[in-house]
């Protein structure tokens, strides 16, 4: 299979709790690299993760080095930047879900001419890991690019739902335009807090649902972190909800791009079984797994983690 990847890439300094006042770790690569390490330590040797994304000069070097030990990632996507790679701090709290994210030099948008030449894929996973990583017109333009090939678009809020401010804070807003966002999308992923924040009318979750799925999307997924997720599928105008429970964990660690992984898990299963609540239960069993280290720690485990899930399915 042949999976395209889209989002900016970030240097992320995570502040975990207990840390203290401005003590934070290394710099390390992270936005779409979660997706892109899940999917290169999940995918067979005959498999292509195309990423698409931009780097700044000073941190290529370094991006190269992280792409060439995986034979499935194909670099010809990775572009490099005018200015400087996007960069993150997280700082959390209490028991590592609360957060406060701030975010220097973000990037400006992919453009669609970068995108284009690898659309000719099995799926494409749109991350919006700054919010800023394409335009809705350029959405369009992949939709209809893809459209008579069928090929499924999944689409990631993320952080399409968050402004920045003079402090470089990220907060949480509506988003006036978020049905053109989401018309034609095959699969659609947001977390509780995005989907209840999205339109202006704050709509209940039931209300939410009720509005999006007529807007031709066949899943929709809300990840509800340890509390697991619920899948809501169309099919023929019916629709199929099924809740995923969540998966308890005693290393549980630092939670900083489990949505990330659930998402490009979440692709790279429904591929294989073209069941999104199968998909969905293996995602979020993914997503559990890397929530037991720091940062991208845990993908280069995934291909010894599956393992053993096997062993204990069999």
């Amino acid at each position: 299979m042949k999976i395209t990847v889209i989002g900016h890439l970030c240097l992320d300094t995570i502040h975990l709790p207990g840390a203290r006042s401005g003590e934070g770790g290394e710099r390390e690569l992270g936005g779409i690299i979660f997706a892109v390490g899940t999917l290169a330590n999940l995918a067979g040797p005959d498999d292509l993760i195309i990423p698409v994304f931009g780097v700044g000069t000073s941190d290529h070097e370094r991006l190269q080095a992280w792409v060439s030990k995986y034979p499935q990632v194909d670099p010809s996507g990775i572009f490099l930047l005018d200015g400087p790679t996007n960069e993150v701090h997280l700082f959390y709290e209490d028991n590592g879900t609360a957060r406060t994210e701030c975010s220097a030099h973000l990037s400006q948008p992919i453009p669609f001419e970068r995108i284009k030449p690898h659309l000719n894929t099995d799926a494409v996973l749109i991350n919006m890991i700054s919010g800023f990583d394409i335009t809705i017109e350029t959405l369009d333009r992949i939709r209809m690019e893809v459209r008579d090939r069928g090929t499924p678009i999944h689409f990631d809020f993320h952080s399409l739902t968050l402004g920045v401010d003079p402090q470089s804070r990220r907060f949480r807003r509506a988003l006036p335009d978020w049905r053109r966002w989401c018309f034609m999308l095959h699969s659609i992923q947001v977390s509780e807090e995005e989907s209840s924040g999205l339109s202006a009318e704050r709509y209940d979750e039931a209300t939410f649902i009720n509005q999006l799925m007529p807007l031709m999307v066949h899943t929709l997924i809300i990840t509800r972190g340890a509390r697991g997720a619920t899948v809501v599928q169309q099919m023929h105008k019916k629709l199929t909800r099924r809740e995923i429970p969540g998966i308890e964990t005693s290393e549980f660690l630092d939670p900083t791009g489990c949505g990330d992984v659930f998402g490009a898990a979440y692709v790279f299963k429904y591929l294989q079984t073209h069941d999104s609540f199968k998909a969905a239960e293996f995602a979020n069993r993914i997503a559990a797994f890397n929530s037991t280290r720091s940062g991208t720690q845990a993908l280069d485990h995934l291909p010894q983690f599956i393992k053993t899930l096997e062993i204990e399915q069999a």
